[in-house]
């Protein structure tokens, strides 16, 4: 079993969650613009609440996006420096996916979870349950609500949607909202559903370096490694 730390800053939500051998610990907080100020203290109180140095984990994970710009640099950036400190890997973790594994709980059950992206735009991705985990059916992207177009495989199906780009609902063909069959937007991606997949990309040897970790933008990739490249 895995001691993985997880971060998360994407949305408005901050969180940051300790699994220790199965384990789960979680701090979780919505307050926006405060995340600088609240992410190190939930991680200090995790780690001394479970009496565990940060030099015992495995790994660290983090919210790698798609989301706030600037909140998925805070969890990049206290990630890598965690890491390094203590000399650990880092799993780099899509916050869709997480609130995917989150919800999921039907077998064969299909989800579509979106975040809001501000100026009349989108992220979202569709996914379907399989054995208790979110198996990718729409890649990634980001677009106008009205641009969402699922597969031919997924047209007609129920739908489960989550996550506050459904807050466009009105915007999006009716097609797609009719399949829904169930709405939360005030789902958010947090950091316990995040170290439960981090454990599973740890022993498939997906983590990474803590200077590899990069953050997922969708709406601005060049932007990144222009920035990397200086």
């Amino acid at each position: 079993m895995s001691k993985i730390l997880a971060l998360d800053t994407s949305t408005d939500a901050c969180s940051a969650a300790l699994l220790l051998d199965g384990q789960l610990l979680q701090r979780f907080k919505v307050e926006p613009r405060r995340h600088t100020h609240l992410l190190l203290p939930m991680v200090e109180e995790l780690l001394a609440e479970a009496d565990v140095p940060l030099r015992a984990l495995d790994a660290i994970a983090f919210g790698r996006g798609p989301g706030s710009f600037a909140g998925i640099r805070i969890a990049t950036g206290a990630a890598q420096g965690l890491a390094l400190a203590a000399d650990l890997p880092v799993v780099p973790v899509s916050t869709l996916e997480a609130m995917a594994f989150a919800a999921a709980a039907q077998e064969g059950q299909y989800l579509v979870t979106a975040l809001d992206a501000r100026m009349d735009e989108v992220y979202w991705s569709a996914w379907q349950c399989r054995d208790g985990l979110p198996v990718l059916k729409v890649e990634e992207q980001v677009c106008a609500p009205a641009a969402m177009v699922l597969p031919a495989e997924l047209q007609g199906q129920p739908l489960q949607a989550l996550g506050s780009g459904w807050c466009y609902a009105e915007q999006m063909n009716a097609a797609l909202v009719a399949q829904v069959e169930q709405c939360q937007p005030d789902v958010y991606p947090q950091a316990e559903a995040m170290a439960r997949l981090a454990q599973g990309a740890l022993a498939r040897g997906e983590a990474v370096a803590p200077d590899e970790a990069r953050p997922v933008y969708l709406r601005d990739q060049v932007a990144w490694k222009k920035k990397d490249q200086q």
